[in-house]
């Protein structure tokens, strides 16, 4: 009865409503359902609409002064000659124009204030009759509107937010901006599909099928089991016993059993041309060995409508495919192949939960091993790409498969799988669509890197490395989880690099050091990441384990040197040991080089034209936000060649330790604690720096 009383007696908490009825509504003041059309107009057959223009918005101060230093230093900025306005396109006024801009991240209606409580006076002030126009924060790898760059032959490149290939154009145009005021030559730079020709790959008889040299039995196997030792680690690209059985078929009677047409012949064709590779290794002219055998393999491919009629051997070929091309840096052709391949899968259920008791367990294992192969190759691929994402992890429920013979490959394609979802999380957080971000940039990369602090003791206690134990070889397998881990961590920090850099080499030499709020700890998780992959490839090349052909390893090494090349540009305590960690790039691509990679010569020529503008930039002390030490100095004037000798004492030892790690394992508490130093000042002063610098 008290209770009751008590509640009576208490005044009743008034709600405001928003005001959320249409125009025909609002006007005959009757109830409206709020949605687009409402219920009235729908039933009316009128127009619905509605009019915000008197809805109140809620901005910070700190937004406020940020909008009146953009204006006053647009208008001391003389407009650039030649420049014009853009129309807005026909019959689209202004106002259309700017309701149709994405919502912004500062700016919240008034109701969402009524939800979270109001705001102190000192911290926010009311807007109303307009709505502020916030110019969308955008990483600077991620421009909005995208950015081409053309080949020698006039081709056009779409330059992807997250691409490894994007990344190393942009770093090279802005170094050679700086050092001669003029854009990079595009001959200089490989192009998709240059470094290999495999020319035309119509059914125009260019290869017959009596030119190709089918290899014996004995021969046949050989090669079978030199992709399995390369590839089977990370991809599932044939069932075993199955392709065996066929295989004894078709020696035992070629004309009978096996046509032209045969699936399986068509995937016999492309693990041939895989095996040749990673044994012949050496390339005829601009052909990679054993590319006879992937052209025949193409040309004889069913269209989709029939390869489809077999889902899981369909989807296996196409797998085989992308891959080859991606190894052959024919990039956007494997993004297109590894797309049918997910399109493919997906039709035949693959990304489900699919029922034993219905299908076998077999098969339903071996569709498995297809989708996790097929989502880890995408994953990747489109990543290495820079595009969106095609699939939801959400909208998947397949399990992981079991590995009978192998424990280690049930738990590595679990980590795979993992490190592929970060890989996701990556692209759409930090890169963000189109560029455009939220104005807490760093934030995204805090969070990303705290979700790979977390997974840091799996994959430690799991896929252990060992590098500084002697005695003990390093296994190819956890070698390939780690190199994956510490991409992850140089594709999650890249873009803070790359507004360093921009700020180092692009601000004038009067403005204040950011020192103190220049997100020293990000740049060292790049700078050490690039390291221990570099540790990490020297070991594997050391037991004759580092891939050649394959690109995993090539990718490791290319997304590392680039990093390790601008290093004491945005770094300065890098410059003394500067050229000892180029010269160990540089050893690795001339290893690829003499396997007869062709790209690897095209990637080093590359990384030496930005290692000679890094030099130029290390002596041009005016370049620099602070002047340069001494010592930095030193070392640009007296380092121009990264393949001079040096020293024995000078030269950093193999395995070096970092604070990621103890040489052994990746330390989850250190990462964690780089992510946790990321405060929100921090954050605060790298959207200043971003604005004052104009880095987009």
């Amino acid at each position: 009865m008290e209770t009751t009383k008590t509640a009576a007696n208490q005044p009743r908490k008034v709600t405001k409503r928003s005001s959320n009825a249409c125009t025909r509504c609002r006007r005959q003041k009757i109830k409206c359902s709020g949605l687009q059309p409402c219920e009235g107009c729908r039933k009316r057959k009128t127009t619905c609409d509605f009019d915000d223009k008197d809805d109140k918005v809620v901005v910070t101060r700190a937004f406020l002064l940020d909008l009146q230093r953009r204006v006053e230093r647009a208008n001391r900025q003389p407009s650039n000659a030649g420049e014009t306005s853009q129309p807005l396109p026909h019959n689209q006024s202004a106002a259309d124009s700017d309701a149709s801009a994405p919502p912004l991240s500062g700016i919240e209606h008034e109701t969402n204030q009524e939800q979270y409580g109001s705001p102190d006076n000192d911290d926010l002030t009311s807007i109303e009759g307009q709505r502020a126009s916030q110019p969308p924060f955008t990483n600077p790898l991620a421009e909005s509107p995208s950015t081409f760059i053309a080949a020698s032959n006039g081709k056009r490149f779409y330059l992807g937010t997250s691409s490894n290939w994007s990344f190393s154009r942009k770093v090279l145009q802005l170094a050679h901006q700086n050092v001669h005021q003029a854009p990079l030559a595009s001959d200089a730079l490989l192009f998709d599909g240059l470094a290999y020709d495999l020319g035309w790959l119509g059914s125009d008889g260019s290869v017959a099928p009596d030119m190709l040299a089918i290899p014996t039995p004995d021969h046949a196997i050989y090669l079978i089991n030199a992709v399995k030792f390369h590839c089977g680690h990370m991809f599932h690209l044939f069932e075993n016993d199955e392709f065996h059985m066929r295989l004894h078929q078709f020696y035992a009677d070629p004309e009978s059993t096996t046509t032209t047409t045969d699936l399986w012949y068509i995937h016999f064709l492309l693990i041939l041309a895989f095996g040749k590779i990673f044994i012949m290794q050496k390339s005829v002219g601009k052909w990679p060995a054993g590319a006879e055998f992937f052209r025949r393999a193409l040309q004889l491919l069913p269209p989709a409508h029939i390869l489809c009629q077999d889902a899981v051997v369909g989807t296996e070929i196409l797998c085989c495919i992308a891959l080859y091309l991606q190894c052959i840096d024919h990039r956007n052709a494997a993004h297109l192949y590894i797309g049918d391949a997910m399109r493919t899968a997906l039709c035949y259920g693959m990304h489900t939960d699919m029922p034993v008791a219905q299908l076998g367990e077999e098969h339903v294992q071996r569709c498995r091993k297809i989708w996790w192969t097929v989502y880890v190759l995408d994953r990747q691929m489109t990543s290495l790409m820079g595009l969106p994402q095609s699939v939801r992890d959400q909208d998947i429920s397949c399990q992981v498969p079991i590995f009978q013979e192998s424990n280690q490959r049930t738990t590595t394609l679990g980590m795979h799988i993992q490190l592929a979802r970060v890989v996701t999380e990556i692209n759409n957080n930090v890169y963000g669509n189109n560029g455009r971000l939220n104005r807490k940039f760093l934030s995204s990369t805090k969070e990303c890197l705290e979700v790979l602090a977390r997974l840091a003791p799996d994959l430690s206690q799991t896929l252990p490395l060992k590098l500084a134990q002697a005695g003990h070889g390093v296994s190819r397998i956890s070698a390939s989880m780690h190199l994956l881990y510490h991409q992850c961590i140089v594709l999650a920090t890249r873009p803070s690099i790359f507004c360093f850099l921009k700020m180092k080499l692009e601000v004038s030499s009067s403005r204040t050091s950011p020192a103190q709020h220049s997100f020293g700890n990000i740049k060292n998780a790049c700078l050490e990441s690039s390291q221990q992959i570099l540790n990490i490839l020297e070991s594997l090349e050391s037991q004759g384990l580092l891939e050649t052909f394959l690109s995993l390893d090539f990718d490791s090494l290319y997304v590392s040197a680039v990093i390790l090349v601008i290093a004491p540009v945005i770094d300065e305590s890098h410059t003394g040991n500067h050229i000892s960690w180029v010269q160990r790039c540089m050893a690795l691509f001339d290893r690829l080089i003499a396997a007869g990679n062709l790209i690897a010569a095209w990637r080093k020529s590359e990384l030496q034209l930005l290692y000679e503008m890094v030099i130029q930039i290390l002596r041009s002390h005016t370049t620099f936000v602070d002047p340069p030490s001494q010592a930095t100095r030193a070392a640009a004037l007296q380092v121009t060649d990264p393949t001079i000798s040096l020293p024995a004492d000078s030269i950093i030892q193999p395995f070096a330790m970092n604070s990621l790690g103890n040489g052994d394992d990746i330390i989850a508490e250190q990462i964690m604690a780089i992510a946790s130093s990321i405060q929100d000042e921090d954050i605060e002063w790298m959207d200043d720096a971003i604005v004052e610098n104009s880095i987009w």
